[in-house]
């Protein structure tokens, strides 16, 4: 029997009997046939022939075990094949190939993203940058070398032995090369601010094929889009990371019961105003119901930088009386890898995100009123686990997003504190996406009418919890939006990471 390889380059070889350039995609291949799946498959035996130990298709074995995503819309979404770069010039060739060959495209690095397209592509390819690997820390300590295709856990299982740290992910299991692009709240942004003010330097694979450095000195205006433009860029295959002197940190899981929402959420208000005075601790507040035990809960998460128990700002929480907690001394590894066990692979995802100013009114409100009498008829939905989560973006947080320049986000001093709404629904099975997505529409929708109505709307929205559907570039405001739309006329004059990688959130005019 023929292999899959072999077939696709059969096809490929008897496709290019006919010759056809595609409007709009530049260079000079043959393109065999007019339609995406035949320029597709072509391209895939392109880079076979190139790169023969880096191209897979769907039946082999390195495909199935890189279509591994968190999500299952990403899961099931199949590309033509998936291209496993080794090297930024790996990956230099992909994208000049790609443009040629006018083939739809994906990036992945953790592939943690909810939605489908986001870091996979249907009848496309998808470039992962798996064995972007690399982890080394510079002779003083501090800068870590970071390939894009690690995992936080990966960094930190390298850096926690030294006594090191970087400012990335909660979740071990998200991968290095997205979450910076989006912001990247973690448990320093306290003290550091969020992952892309502390990335020293991007290296990016350019739309041309260009392998540049964007850093405060070198394409200072990519950097400054970089640092919260997602992907819409190029692709980042390196990021040399701000690192510091880490110990041991506090923290864990409380569990409360639902009834305890007006002192936590007052004790979450206290926290945004008076975290200037203690930049050390970071806050998770989640409300969860969840279909496998048929009732709803609070599971808040509560990290301290430093190795002391209980420290005094957030004695308003430990102060209420709680179900269980995991509370303890322990390193960063640990307690991303407790997140990372709250939120397994295999289901179908959603996340959605507005930003509010501070009040803890308007949180028991979209409580009381709106999220929980909305989710009752979704504890019937198999595999059900719906959270309604408020994170916190303090004044020092907000302060830091000055650093090195400045980043994309829009968020200025004196808009602060803020906090982030954001809502993840997981479940089982297709048959209820539509009312799994049509009632946490409607959540979001009610909560940001009346956040509105009190004058406690703010209109930045956080990337890595947005939906699709949300417009995250005019969240940034007219400013911002307007300077990231330059440098894509700089960098990418024919949409390459626009048109032909669909997927994530787009820049557009």
């Amino acid at each position: 029997m023929l292999s899959i390889r072999v077939l696709f380059l059969l096809v490929a070889a008897v496709s290019g009997a006919t010759t056809n350039d595609q409007p709009g995609h530049r260079g000079g291949h043959q393109h065999p046939g007019k339609s995406q799946a035949a320029r597709c498959q072509a391209l895939c035996s392109c880079l076979d022939a190139k790169f023969p130990q880096l191209v897979s298709y769907e039946g082999q074995a390195t495909y199935i075990s890189e279509q591994n995503y968190w999500s299952q819309q990403q899961a099931n979404t199949k590309p033509v094949c998936r291209f496993t770069p080794t090297s930024a010039e790996d990956v230099s060739v992909a994208i000049k190939e790609i443009r040629d060959y006018g083939c739809p495209f994906a990036v992945k690095s953790g592939g943690h993203a909810s939605f489908q397209g986001a870091s996979n592509v249907d009848g496309g390819i998808t470039i992962d940058l798996l064995k972007l690997s690399e982890i080394n820390v510079s002779a003083d300590r501090k800068i870590t070398h970071t390939g894009t295709g690690n995992r936080w856990e990966d960094v930190y299982s390298k850096l926690d032995p030294m006594n090191l740290a970087v400012i990335g992910g909660r979740n071990g299991d998200i991968g290095v090369g997205g979450l910076p692009l989006g912001g990247g709240i973690s448990f320093f942004s306290g003290f550091h601010g969020w992952a892309c003010d502390n990335v020293q330097n991007y290296q990016v694979v350019l739309a041309d094929g260009r392998i540049v450095n964007a850093n405060q000195s070198s394409h200072p205006d990519l950097y400054f889009a970089l640092r919260g433009g997602g992907n819409n860029f190029g692709v980042v295959t390196r990021m040399d990371l701000e690192t510091f002197e880490q110990g041991l940190l506090w923290g864990g899981s409380t569990v409360y019961s639902l009834d305890k929402n007006s002192s936590l959420y007052d004790a979450f208000y206290w926290f945004n105003v008076n975290a200037k005075d203690d930049p050390n601790a970071a806050l998770i507040v989640s409300a969860a119901c969840i279909k496998a035990i048929g009732s709803c809960l609070f599971s808040n998460n509560y990290n301290y930088i430093e190795p002391e128990v209980n420290p005094p700002v957030f004695h308003n929480f430990t102060r209420v009386q709680n179900v269980t907690s995991t509370q303890r001394i322990s390193n960063l590894l640990d307690f991303t890898n407790e997140l990372k066990s709250t939120q397994p692979n295999g289901y179908r995802q959603a996340f959605f995100s507005i930003t509010l100013l501070n009040d803890a009114q308007i949180m028991k409100d979209i409580l009381n009123d709106i999220w929980y009498p909305a989710v009752q008829p979704l504890l019937k939905v198999e595999g059900f686990l719906g959270t309604l989560v408020f994170q916190v973006i303090t004044e020092p947080i907000i302060e830091k997003f000055s650093k090195a320049g400045g980043n994309a986000l829009g968020i200025t001093a004196e808009q602060g504190p803020l906090m982030v709404l954001n809502m993840d629904f997981q479940w089982n099975s297709t048959t209820d996406d539509d009312q799994v997505l049509s009632i946490e529409n409607t959540i979001i929708e009610k909560a940001t009418a009346l956040a509105k109505s009190r004058g406690l709307f703010h209109r930045y929205i956080y990337q890595n919890y947005a939906y699709i559907t949300q417009d995250v570039f005019d969240g940034y405001g007219p400013q911002s939006k307007a300077r990231l739309l330059k440098v894509q006329r700089d960098y990418d004059l024919k949409h390459v990471f626009v048109d032909l990688q669909p997927g994530y959130f787009k820049i557009r005019p």
